[in-house]
């Protein structure tokens, strides 16, 4: 920080914390550094601000939560909190509680809207961004309880239909509750709508509740009322929730009453909670007769949010690549994945709907690939419009301060872009490709003849890496900048420009080679380290990228396929690759990246991968950043990460249909068991599939000899094909020829 440069002032800080007993704040933050490689950012004041966000609330928590455990919470705190249950986790002398162990939740918005409001996987619905929830419980006359977020097991599910939903059944001792929550739009305006369907033998009472908290904790309400007309709430004095019928009876509390579950068998209602504190409570109560449903409709507006320019889903999905497999998860996955990726990207693209509702290079990267591979190039190129307005006049592509990876980033999926499209880059993306692709080369260190020089600076990069370094993942997208620069600059004419990118690129990746080099030397194998100072390690997951998504290596380099097998040997817990840096979690986007170059390869392994991956999914379909290896819970992060759909795409597409230099690979990572059928196949189909040469469309006839077809839109002459299906023999295809039929090895 460049204020703690000035003398005077880090005088003052010294003298008075040691004043007070406390230790120097400088002396100890000199000693932090020490653990890192010197660099000019020692940490994104954009990651700091967010984690000191995470942790304020996560300290509420610790002042509320374990002194009030009579309270009904979230089904995280639930079992976070319970020593009986494996996600139990101590908190002794943490000064803050977060959740760490269940981190999953779905978002149910609508396309092109800023709205996301979330389902945590009890059916909690917090319906505006880091804001209160709404909970439903069902209580029988006789004294019984359906409360959600107590129960160990309960049924949930994603519709993808006209709208996605998610639909939660629970059921207790003859009481059961089914609970859809859903956005639409009603004359225009988005709103949320939770569909509850409550039954109570003797009869009873279905509760819609006002929660002063959320998946990740407290989240304040001061004041609750129930509205003259008993249809709807107001919180904080603003219409927040309607119901589709009057309410029978109406309960409030607030902190010093205890929570409103606390208050169930009060005779007098009140219409209103205050509370000074902000743990105000309430519950709106319908009655359910005796073997009669209870049907109640709670709709939430959601403008507030933000309103955009929404749209209905089948517009959103209009010509997107779709897929036809026999696996239904498979299917149901990819098919999640893409409206994952419509909801995440309703102008900008963000890695989820919640945690990570906020821009990154990186994320972003990852996640404009697979839109285009889905075949949503408009969505991708209104995503890309924002690039230029994030560039610094000295050309750095800024989301966060100290991560030199992102102008490679932004420079590959420009020419991605442009290649998947076969449309020239825009003219107002000229300059900024043209000085995003100056700054790498000036970002450079000197070539001093250590392992380091000639690499870009130490740098935070992906934080899941470790401390400050010289990470080969920055250089690794620095020479795919430049590569990415030089071939735009060739189809646009501006030749000077193309050979000097082209020059610098050549000569960084001979950089990069040498220093490799001297890394096998030191640690006695190919394996690429996360950095030229580092032995291997969980890091060295970031090295991945130069034979995914980057390419820079061919797929039989030995040291991608040693790096691949020292990850999978040393890093990999219940079938996935466990990152102990940080996410300290089975994560599911980087196991699909070292499946991905295992695909490459020509390794079955990678269905293996797919299949660990796929079984790691949220009964939603989703992924948290990271996976808690025992309660397979989200423990990082977002708890629906866009990156971790997009990889599930891309995997998906590249399994159907992949680039290899000039050539294209069909239907290199399908199971064998999908080609031969079984006693009814069906045709496995996928497309139309946006390429480097053009569009095309897959079809496949399972059985003993399978039948591959195609059909395709080139942007110019057609590319050599080859078609390498596990467990049949390799066909290189002749000029003309449209379908083969498979012989097995």
């Amino acid at each position: 920080m460049p204020w703690m440069k000035w003398l005077p002032w880090r005088f003052f800080v010294r003298r008075f914390a040691t004043a007070h007993g406390f230790l120097d704040p400088l002396t100890l933050m000199a000693h932090l550094q020490r653990f890192a490689e010197p660099s000019e950012v020692s940490e994104p004041i954009e990651l700091l601000r967010a984690g000191a966000v995470f942790h304020a609330r996560a300290l509420i928590n610790s002042k509320v939560i374990q002194h009030n455990l009579d309270w009904v919470w979230p089904y995280w705190i639930q079992r976070q909190f319970d020593p009986r249950d494996k996600s139990f986790i101590p908190r002794a002398f943490s000064i803050s509680h977060c959740n760490l162990s269940h981190r999953n939740w779905t978002a149910v918005g609508i396309p092109d809207c800023e709205a996301l409001p979330i389902v945590d996987p009890r059916g909690l619905l917090t319906p505006h961004y880091d804001g209160w929830s709404i909970d439903t419980w069902v209580i029988s006359d006789s004294g019984e309880e359906l409360m959600p977020s107590t129960l160990s097991f309960c049924s949930q599910h994603q519709e993808l239909g006209d709208n996605i939903a998610i639909v939660t059944e629970s059921h207790r001792r003859g009481l059961k509750l089914r609970n859809r929550a859903a956005a639409s739009l009603l004359q225009g305006q988005p709103r949320c709508v939770l569909e509850l369907n409550a039954q109570c033998p003797g009869g009873g009472w279905l509760m819609v509740v006002l929660r002063p908290c959320n998946p990740e904790g407290v989240s304040f309400v001061h004041k609750v009322r129930l509205s003259d007309s008993g249809r709807s709430w107001l919180v904080e004095d603003k219409a927040a929730v309607e119901f589709s019928q009057p309410v029978d009876k109406h309960l409030a509390s607030n902190y010093k009453g205890g929570d409103i579950y606390l208050h169930l068998r009060d005779k007098e209602g009140h219409r209103e909670g205050l509370c000074d504190i902000g743990m105000a409570s309430a519950a709106a109560m319908f009655r359910i007769e005796d073997r009669k449903p209870c049907k109640i409709e709670v709709a939430v507006p959601l403008a507030e949010e933000g309103v955009g320019n929404p749209q209905c889903w089948e517009n959103a999905l209009e010509g997107h690549c779709a897929l036809t497999v026999p696996d239904e998860k498979f299917q149901f996955l990819y098919d999640s994945a893409i409206r994952t990726l419509i909801l995440h990207s309703p102008k900008d693209v963000y890695p989820g709907p919640y945690t990570y509702k906020r821009f990154w290079f990186r994320d972003a990267a990852f996640m404009i690939q697979s839109l285009l591979f889905a075949g949503l190039t408009k969505r991708a190129e209104r995503a890309l419009e924002q690039f230029p307005h994030r560039q610094k006049r000295d050309g750095f592509f800024h989301s966060q301060d100290g991560e030199w990876d992102s102008n490679g980033e932004a420079l590959w999926i420009f020419n991605l872009y442009c290649e998947l499209t076969g449309k020239p880059l825009k003219q107002s993306w000229c300059e900024p490709v043209v000085k995003g692709a100056k700054w790498i080369v000036g970002k450079r260190l000197p070539k001093d003849g250590s392992l380091c020089g000639g690499l870009l600076p130490a740098g935070f990069s992906a934080e899941h890496l470790g401390p400050n370094d010289c990470y080969y993942w920055d250089d690794f997208w620095g020479v795919a900048g430049l590569q990415s620069a030089a071939s735009i600059c060739t189809r646009e004419g501006m030749e000077d420009s193309a050979h000097r990118f082209n020059s610098a690129a050549r000569d960084f990746q001979r950089t990069i080679d040498q220093s490799l080099q001297g890394a096998c030397e030191r640690l006695g194998r190919p394996a690429m380290p996360a950095s030229p100072n580092r032995r291997l390690d969980a890091g060295a997951i970031g090295s991945i990228a130069a034979g995914y998504p980057l390419q820079l290596y061919p797929p039989e380099d030995s040291r991608l396929i040693d790096l691949a097998e020292y990850l999978i040997k040393e890093c990999f817990v219940s079938g996935g690759f466990f990152q102990d840096m940080i996410h300290s979690g089975i994560n599911a986007y980087l196991t699909l990246h070292i499946a991905q170059v295992l695909l490459r390869a020509g390794d079955s392994r990678c269905i293996d991968l797919m299949r660990s991956v796929a079984e790691l999914a949220s009964p939603t379909g989703q992924w948290p950043e990271a996976i808690h290896p025992h309660s397979f819970g989200g423990c990082m992060g977002d708890g629906q990460h866009a990156w971790a759909a997009a990889e599930w795409v891309a995997m998906q597409r590249n399994c159907f249909v992949r680039e290899e230099q000039d050539a294209l690979v069909l239907i290199s990572g399908l199971p064998p068991e999908w080609l031969k059928g079984g006693d009814n196949p069906q045709p496995i189909r996928f497309g139309p599939a946006p390429t480097r040469f053009g569009l095309i469309t897959l079809e496949i006839e399972p059985g003993p000899s399978p039948k591959v077809s195609w059909a395709a839109d080139w942007h110019g002459k057609p590319p050599a094909i080859a078609i390498k299906a596990l467990g049949f023999r390799a066909v290189l295809v002749s000029d003309g020829t449209q379908s083969v039929e498979l012989s097995p090895q």
